[in-house]
């Protein structure tokens, strides 16, 4: 059986890439396994994602945002198959899909994206549980999280803590656009702690990188600006610490072993930073908000890093327990229940 499958999700500099990064991981397994795939939506002018998109070898196709617009594109393009993947859709594009027989994928995030009717239902953050108020069967919690080959080929196994005095190699990275400028607000209070650190920033946007160079560094203390690049996976295992937003970039960190410490950057955040923090597999900083206009917050994120940092053990810890947490074959199990239901679909139970 051969299938169809459209991923309907967008990305850009406003909405971030994270949407468009996790529909490209289910379809890299997809595509393994000998189905066509298809983007639906606008990557944005982001040029590293619409490369990632080329790489292999998507078809890509406008949107229309009428929910009966969409259910006519999916059978132009002959879809079994429809990934809805976007806070911003119209709530009633599910039900219309389903109308025209085509089986739909609702990935959510918390309350977020949940309106969708569908027949799969996909939340991949820790803690998710099944809404029984909800139909369509239930992919919940961290064994569904979808990962690229790049993140996939690179977990490590536990590595010894760097020796004692050497400058902790630390990675800053607020998505795929950091739309809302966290890396500017975060890097300093890093550097605040005092601690010898080589903090290797990655800049979204030029604006960005123009302030993160105008940073003081203070003794034993390096700072290195880079661009987004394709492979953060590759340049993150080179890390001792990422720092980085709740979003869906934690649980590849989890994954590839490296430790993180997070900042909740948006609402739709806050959900994964509660639940991450009360497990114990991250370090919670703070709240960006907070971390702007607030002393106290600034002053508690700065012991925070302070203590993750200095304590090699800590951050071997956080690598065990995350990678205990996340073994890295949950495509595998969505792209499983997509073709289970396809086939029954089609020859019945």
């Amino acid at each position: 059986m051969r299938l169809h499958v459209g991923l309907r999700c967008d990305g850009g500099a406003e909405l971030g890439v994270g949407h468009v990064i996790r529909c490209l991981a289910l379809a890299e397994e997809l595509l393994s396994r000998g189905h066509a795939v298809s983007l639906v939506g606008d990557v944005g002018g982001v040029p590293w994602v619409e490369e990632q998109v080329r790489e292999r070898g998507l078809g890509r196709h406008d949107a229309p945002s009428d929910p009966d617009e969409l259910a006519a594109l999916a059978a132009r393009l002959g879809l079994d198959v429809m990934v809805l993947d976007g806070y911003l859709l119209d709530p009633r594009c599910g039900s219309a899909l389903r109308a025209a027989g085509v089986t739909v994928l609702a990935v959510s995030d918390g309350p977020f994206g949940a309106e969708q009717e569908a027949d799969l239902v996909l939340d991949q953050n820790l803690g998710a549980v099944a809404d029984p108020a909800r139909s369509g069967v239930a992919l919940t919690g961290l064994g569904f999280v979808l990962f690229r080959d790049q993140v996939l080929r690179r977990r490590r196994t536990p590595e010894t803590p760097a020796s004692p005095g050497s400058p902790t190699r630390v990675l800053t990275v607020f998505g795929g656009t950091d739309p809302y400028a966290a890396g500017p607000v975060v890097v300093p209070l890093l550097l605040a702690t005092g601690l010898p650190v080589h903090v290797v920033a990655v800049a979204a946007r030029a604006e960005i990188a123009e302030r993160l160079r105008a940073l003081d560094t203070g003794p034993g203390q390096s700072l290195e600006v880079v661009p987004p690049v394709e492979d953060l996976a590759a340049l993150a295992v080179t890390c001792d610490l990422a720092v980085t937003a709740a979003g869906s970039s934690v649980w590849e960190f989890l994954c590839l072993g490296v430790p993180a410490a997070l900042v909740c950057v948006t609402d739709n955040q806050a959900v994964g930073y509660d639940a991450v923090a009360a497990e114990g597999v991250a370090v919670p900083v703070g709240v960006l908000s907070a971390l702007r206009d607030d002393p106290a917050a600034r002053s508690t994120a700065v012991e925070a890093l302070h203590r993750l940092v200095e304590d090699p053990a800590a951050r071997l810890e956080l690598t065990d327990r995350g990678q205990r947490l996340v073994d890295g074959r949950g495509r595998q199990r969505v792209a499983d229940a997509i073709e289970h239901h396809r086939l029954t679909v089609t020859t019945g139970p």
